[in-house]
């Protein structure tokens, strides 16, 4: 082996870059997995969004149950770091929408998506004025309003019909989802071959 490639390797080992490149290589299989189970759920998102719609709500549903019992039991520790009045209210509120969630999660969502109804008015709202007001200071500012007008007209949309509502934007989580899964898959062929 010539001089230089000794040089590089021993660098290399010294540094460890060896032993994170085997044992990426050794884990591939983990990337694999997650690339699976992106493209499974997003399949699902796709095809059935409202019963994949319901499943989010429900998981999120059940964490905040778990927290607010987290929370509770909390409440008896003596070195709690914040008040117990907060940590009550807190663990009351979070087992209230868990237990709406886990029984009801189609209404949960459905009132998740008018929450983001309100959000895109406001975006939209507050895209127009600013790009009232920078309109001196850059150019193309006309693109920003028409976000801002886009956001506005998606926002009314979903008002208007949020079970239309959930089912866009869970069909887009789910395209996410299986771009996301495919990536994983690539990169986990990819890592398989970096084992040293």
């Amino acid at each position: 082996m010539p001089a230089d490639k000794e040089q590089v390797m021993s660098t290399q080992e010294r540094y460890g870059v060896v032993g994170i490149f085997s044992s990426l290589g050794r884990s591939w299989w983990v990337l694999l997995l997650y690339g699976v189970l992106g493209v499974l759920f997003g399949v699902i998102a796709v095809t059935r969004p409202v019963a994949a719609a319901a499943a989010l709500a429900w998981a999120l549903g059940v964490m905040a149950l778990a927290e607010g019992l987290v929370s509770l039991l909390a409440l008896f520790d003596k070195h709690v770091a914040i008040s117990k009045a907060w940590l009550g209210l807190y663990a009351l509120v979070s087992i209230i929408f868990g237990l709406l969630t886990v029984f009801n999660p189609v209404a949960t969502a459905g009132i998740l998506v008018l929450f983001l109804a309100a959000w895109l008015i406001v975006a939209g709202v507050y895209r127009i004025v600013f790009a009232i007001r920078v309109r001196k200071e850059i150019r193309g500012e006309w693109l920003i309003a028409l976000s801002g007008l886009l956001a506005i007209a998606l926002g009314v949309l979903y008002v208007l019909n949020p079970l239309a509502g959930l089912k866009v934007t869970t069909i887009w989580i789910g395209a996410a989802a299986i771009v996301y899964g495919v990536v994983q898959i690539i990169a986990a062929f990819k890592v398989r071959g970096l084992k040293v």
